[in-house]
């Protein structure tokens, strides 16, 4: 694999100005970016999270997933720690890619869960690859993350890549009915450790942090 930086540059955000690193991945024309703030190169463990693409999510703000929910969680999160690093992986669908994606939310509208979904469709629940991030976490000087994610086997598969992680790091945040189901498939087939609870509990510590 070959991970080539690009460039960097200022990205002003509501929670903090964060630099945003530009790599592309020559083998398959993707390009990832990198969110940095603070000074992440100085060999101290760094808040981080690894997030693959989502534009129904991130973007446009769909309440089917939680993932638009945890990008701005993470960053936040970022923002009040002053130093952390967000990698934003191009790997929408857990890698089957957008129109994969619209397909398999449509065999969820008939009654499908999203890993019966991807199944029906001919993919693995999860084609996702986490080797990309070694290259980007050593242009960043980054030698080991306490990673934000409720799954398990992202720091499992992370590790056996060569990333140094040394501690989980909840991040849950976003339930509501349209993903109640969707969050209840990811605990129970995808091994992601969260329950209604940890919900809740997440949202009473938000509000104690609010003025």
């Amino acid at each position: 694999m070959t991970i080539r930086f690009i460039a960097v540059s200022r990205l002003p955000t509501p929670w903090a100005t964060f630099s945003m690193h530009g790599f592309e991945d020559e083998a398959t024309g993707k390009d990832h970016i990198a969110l940095t703030l603070g000074n992440i190169a100085d060999g101290e463990p760094v808040l981080g999270r690894v997030h693959s693409e989502c534009l129904t999510g991130d973007a446009l703000f769909s309440m089917r997933c939680d993932c638009g929910y945890q990008l701005q969680e993470a960053l936040k999160r970022i923002a009040r720690e002053g130093r952390g690093v967000l990698l934003y992986l191009r790997q929408e669908g857990r890698g089957i890619g957008l129109l994969n994606k619209i397909r398999a939310y449509h065999l969820q509208d008939e009654g499908a869960d999203t890993v019966e979904a991807n199944e029906k469709l001919g993919f693995a629940a999860d084609l996702r690859r986490y080797d990309l991030c070694v290259p980007m976490l050593a242009h960043l000087g980054v030698a080991s993350l306490r990673l934000m994610t409720n799954n398990p086997r992202k720091v499992d598969a992370l590790t056996r890549d060569g990333v140094k992680v040394v501690e989980r790091i909840a991040l849950t945040t976003g339930l509501n009915p349209h993903n109640e189901q969707y969050l209840a498939t990811k605990a129970g087939k995808l091994g992601h450790m969260m329950s209604r609870e940890d919900f809740v509990a997440a949202q009473d510590v938000d509000i104690e942090r609010k003025p």
